[in-house]
């Protein structure tokens, strides 16, 4: 019986400062990475000619290599303009992808921002309340407490006449 070879699986791989489980396939691995999506995976992989629906750890490290310079510099790569998270940075004001850490890093230098200028994001933020323009009647109660319903008043009976 002829043995076929099949590629040897790594557990792990390192992409973009984050460790990725070799099981997963190569789009749904990437979009564990903070930053990136499974659309952005999706460019990155084609950018990179790897496939998409293979294992991530079946990948040859050259393959890996590709992948990780894609994701880590999306315009070289020639990924458009409007994939980026970052468009028109306001402290730089250039185009980029943030990811990981740096990408939480901004998210909270972001919100100070707007709570420094006042904004009314920012009075959001730094009253705990919904900034997205949800309502708050029913949800968001942390600072209301439980809610109560209805109270019969003592010496009344319940839904009777008297």
């Amino acid at each position: 019986m002829p043995e076929t070879k099949e590629p040897e699986l790594k557990y792990l791989v390192r992409v973009a400062d984050t460790d990725l489980n070799g099981k997963m396939t190569t789009l749904y691995a990437l979009s564990r990475i903070k930053g990136v999506g499974v659309m952005f995976a999706h460019a990155a992989c084609i950018v990179a000619q790897v496939d998409g629906g293979k294992r991530i750890g079946a990948l040859s490290d050259d393959d890996v290599k590709k992948l990780d310079q894609a994701i880590r510099s999306p315009q070289e790569a020639g990924l458009p303009r409007w994939l980026l998270n970052r468009r028109f940075d306001p402290e730089t004001g250039q185009d980029k992808h943030v990811l990981t850490s740096d990408l939480q890093f901004s998210i909270e230098n972001d919100i100070k921002f707007m709570k420094r200028t006042r904004t009314y994001k920012g009075v959001r933020h730094m009253l705990g309340q919904p900034v997205r323009g949800q309502r708050t009647r029913s949800n968001f109660r942390v600072n209301k407490g439980k809610v109560m319903g209805v109270r019969v008043a003592a010496g009344s009976k319940k839904g009777g006449k008297t």
